[in-house]
């Protein structure tokens, strides 16, 4: 009996959420800044605050959690060695997500120079910022989805075979596994066939 942990459905459902909670992450507010009073006499408006979404902030996390998620959903249907490749991308994706999280948390007011310079037309000024709680966030669910994908490869023992192709390779010869899976149809005549096999 499959564990709870390696259904095919819980893993690839606990790494769509973690994606998604990154994704939603990058939509929320990261930085809010309190702008220099001679760089808000130069801006279009009177607002002294700036906030900054974690998209601008961290450009590269967004689209990491999109590729993250995609993995996600593609693990569902791939083979054995294409679960590999899989989860080594959705690996590097979370190492992404972590460092360019990482980098806002450690230097917020550098990650708001973008936002800063688009606001007010100065660039290198001053400014106080402050660093909502969606970095951190961001920094956690990645890691999550690290362990997440790590979890591919042994899961991925349990799961069903995709074709007669993958189930030749996981239970034996080719010929054994198709008489043991009951009549054949016409397809299965014909690749039978192909395999030089008389299904007659």
């Amino acid at each position: 009996m499959t564990p709870a942990w390696a259904r095919k459905s819980t893993l690839v459902l606990l790494i769509a959420v973690l994606a998604l909670a990154v994704f939603g992450a990058t939509t929320q507010t990261w930085i809010t800044v309190s702008l220099d009073a001679n760089q808000v006499g130069q801006a279009a408006g009177d607002q002294n605050t700036l906030s900054v979404q974690g998209s601008k902030a961290a450009t590269a996390v967004t689209a990491l959690a999109v590729v993250a998620l995609a993995g996600g959903l593609a693990a569902s249907i791939a083979g054995k060695f294409s679960r590999w490749v899989i989860t080594a991308l959705i690996m590097l994706a979370s190492v992404g997500i972590i460092a360019a999280a990482a980098t806002v948390l450690a230097d917020p007011l550098g990650a708001a120079q973008g936002s800063i310079a688009a606001a007010t037309g100065v660039t290198g000024g001053n400014a106080e910022v402050a660093v909502t709680a969606f970095p951190v966030l961001a920094v956690v669910a990645g890691a999550l989805l690290a362990l997440a994908a790590l979890l591919i490869i042994p899961a991925g023992r349990h799961w069903k075979s995709r074709t007669k192709y993958d189930a030749a390779t996981y239970g034996g010869p080719a010929g054994s596994t198709a008489a043991a899976t009951g009549p054949v149809d016409e397809i299965d005549s014909w690749d039978r066939l192909s395999r030089g096999d008389d299904p007659t």
